[in-house]
């Protein structure tokens, strides 16, 4: 079995996995889970394969502050009980950011969390707790092959000028330049299109990932050509709680006028904005949609108008566009997110069939439409546990 760990600040989601062959195809999701509330209540869910979501407790020495050791020492005891006299033979990790030198994933030794943590200040609000997630996993899993893969890797083929910023060349050398993030999202989807329409795979391909982190790629033969993110995960869309692209002016202005330092920009630009700061209602899409407030559904239009944009701009990276493709929570759920979008794609040859919209279907353009429209679910914990069977057998 394969196991997959994607930590966060306050959580833990894993996934367990198991391979009939030599195929990195034959993945079989025997369970998913989840450990939230890390270092105040914690809760832990937990379901094995189609079946209901179970909740499970969390034993900690101190349940007012469980730990990351903790909630790797619970999903331990519920795997030796639940899948008794099988053992994990790999544990892949989600790591954020893999900076210049990782291109692809490795096996982590002490040298590479070395490197790893190094890439800290490019990810502080990831990073770190991906890397303790890393450190309470060898604990539990001793002797346990442990595979990092990578949010950036997937963009590292990027050209030259997608990555650069405009600024003297010795910032590109030192490692400021646009990484992009949620590769590992694009690479599942990238080899799921291919499996679904080969043609088409090979063509130029803009992929929206949409929740409560969202950006979008240019994907031409299965090779990220561009993205949204940049530097870090704030640049691009607007997302849940994040602001996406903004003047570097305006953070000037609030340091100089405001008096505001980085951590307090920091707070404003990763909590306090995006759909749950233009709303002054929520970050999720649902409560906006149901919402009558005009704020809410100022939001809903910026954050279309955003994806809108962006897709332009990514079909220009690639000279054309074949194919338009939503995922992510919100970019699978949201009929009229889809529909808001691809209404101001209409110049481009986007035409959606608004019965096939309305059903979530897996084609959503109409049969006149020049640009094909899907609609495909992502799975990068599959895409992790794929690298881990390959890296490991």
């Amino acid at each position: 079995m394969i196991l997959t760990l994607n930590s966060g600040s306050s959580s833990v989601k894993f996934s367990l996995f198991q391979f009939s062959g030599a195929s990195a195809d034959s993945a079989e999701c025997l369970a998913r889970g989840q450990i939230e509330g890390l270092g105040a209540k914690p809760s832990f869910e937990v379901r094995v394969g189609q079946g209901e979501r179970q909740p499970l407790p969390v034993p900690s020495a101190n349940p007012g502050k469980a730990t990351h050791n903790d909630a790797i020492a619970a999903i331990l005891a519920w795997l030796n009980t639940a899948f008794a006299g099988q053992s994990v033979h790999a544990v892949g990790h989600r790591v954020v950011h893999g900076g210049t030198a990782f291109e692809a994933p490795v096996r982590i030794n002490d040298a590479i969390l070395g490197q790893l943590e190094q890439l800290v200040p490019l990810a502080p609000l990831h990073q770190p707790h991906n890397l303790a997630g890393i450190r309470a996993a060898q604990a539990a899993f001793a002797h346990v092959p442990q595979i990092a893969c990578f949010d950036t890797a997937f963009h590292r083929c990027q050209p030259f000028v997608s990555q650069t910023f405009a600024l003297p060349h010795a910032y590109f050398e030192e490692g400021v330049r646009r990484y992009g993030f949620h590769g590992l999202s694009y690479e599942f989807i990238s080899l799921q299109l291919h499996q679904i329409d080969p043609r088409l795979a090979q063509g130029r391909v803009v992929v929206a990932h949409l929740g409560n982190g969202a950006s979008m790629a240019a994907v031409h033969n299965g090779r990220s050509v561009a993205s949204t993110m940049g530097f870090t995960a704030l640049d691009g869309l607007p997302m849940g709680t994040r602001s996406g692209q903004i003047d570097p002016g305006v953070l000037l202005y609030l340091m100089d006028s405001k008096g505001m330092d980085a951590a307090q920009i920091g707070q404003l630009l990763y909590k306090q904005s995006g759909l749950l700061g233009m709303s002054g209602l929520s970050q999720d899409m649902r409560t906006l949609e149901a919402s009558n407030d005009p704020k809410a559904q100022s939001a809903i239009d910026y954050f279309c108008h955003r994806i809108s944009r962006e897709a332009a701009a990514l079909a220009a990276a690639m000279g054309g566009i074949d194919a338009l493709i939503f995922t992510g929570g919100i970019g699978e759920h949201s009929s009229r997110v889809r529909a808001q979008v691809c209404a101001s794609l209409t110049w481009m040859g986007v035409d959606i069939d608004p019965a096939s919209n309305a059903q979530h279907s897996a084609c959503i353009s109409s049969p006149t439409s020049r640009i094909q429209v899907r609609v495909m679910q992502t799975d990068e914990e599959q895409m992790i546990a794929k690298h881990c069977h390959e890296l490991v057998g």
